[in-house]
């Protein structure tokens, strides 16, 4: 159907619109005043904040990538994260998988524990945890960060996991797979799995952006440095008294860019996995 719109609804139309661009011109300030920043001087960066440098100088970055040492704590990052990534994932799957296809009233207990776990802080545990990583032997390694990544991010994983199949994965052909023969492993395995790619997606995305910006868990514990992750390379190149912006601010760039880099990949299949839900659910 096609309708005109009066020219008053298009001045509101047009004002509107105008308004949403000033506001986002004003996020976009603290953005533009980070990397332009980056590139300039330490006297420009205190006399001059907001304006454009006189030379770009990539010298920031260089000292940062050294002082950093940036593709040893890049590779500590990308560890922690792929593996809590792929264990979170694989752990959430099966665990939804047996609650949403079980109708039995442990099953739906165990659920809402889980659902409870949501509504409990992370930091309430930090101290029975901590205590429980030292008598593992697992202080100062990089796999302590990944255990506790894991069985944090299971929670909110398992409820993404739990919908997405009560509601978009058919019955019907998990019970053909089990008219021809195949086990609740194999029918998992080969149905239901493959059908989770959208939600897969979503928790992929949301895991990679929580844990590789996670700062609590590797200041706890790791201390050595040469098991740093970005974050945490970056806050202990902090000065106690006085902080070097121009020095700073490269190495939050380097930290971020691999990320920014994720996400802008696999926006399209967070969006596909988030309308996927909406419709089928």
């Amino acid at each position: 159907m096609n309708m005109k719109l009066s020219s008053r609804e298009r001045a509101v139309n047009g004002s509107f619109e105008a308004l949403l661009i000033v506001i986002a011109a004003l996020f976009f300030i603290p953005v533009y005043y980070l990397i332009v920043t980056t590139f300039k001087t330490p006297d420009e960066a205190t006399f001059s904040p907001l304006s454009l440098p006189r030379h770009f100088n990539v010298d920031n970055y260089i000292l940062a990538w050294k002082t950093m040492r940036f593709p040893r704590v890049f590779l500590n990052t990308l560890i922690v994260t792929g593996v809590s990534v792929i264990g979170i994932i694989l752990l959430s799957s099966m665990a939804a998988y047996a609650l949403a296809r079980r109708a039995h009233a442990l099953n739906k207990f165990i659920f809402y524990v889980y659902l409870a776990g949501m509504m409990v802080p992370f930091q309430m545990g930090l101290v029975s945890l901590y205590k429980l990583i030292n008598s593992l032997g697992l202080m100062d390694n990089l796999l302590a960060v990944i255990v506790v990544n894991i069985g944090n991010g299971c929670v909110i994983a398992i409820f993404l996991f739990h919908s997405f199949i009560s509601t978009s994965v058919p019955l019907e052909l998990e019970e053909a797979a089990f008219i021809d023969g195949c086990s609740v492993q194999a029918t998992f395995w080969r149905i239901a799995f493959p059908l989770l790619t959208p939600v897969i997606a979503t928790v992929a995305i949301v895991t990679t952006l929580n844990v590789w910006n996670d700062f609590m868990n590797p200041l706890l514990f790791l201390q050595s440095r040469e098991n740093n992750v970005i974050l945490l390379e970056v806050f202990r190149n902090i000065g106690q008294f006085s902080v070097d912006w121009t020095s700073l601010f490269p190495m939050l760039l380097l930290g971020v860019a691999p990320l920014l880099v994720f996400y802008l990949l696999m926006q399209k299949y967070m969006i596909k996995g988030v309308a996927a839900g909406a419709l089928k659910g």
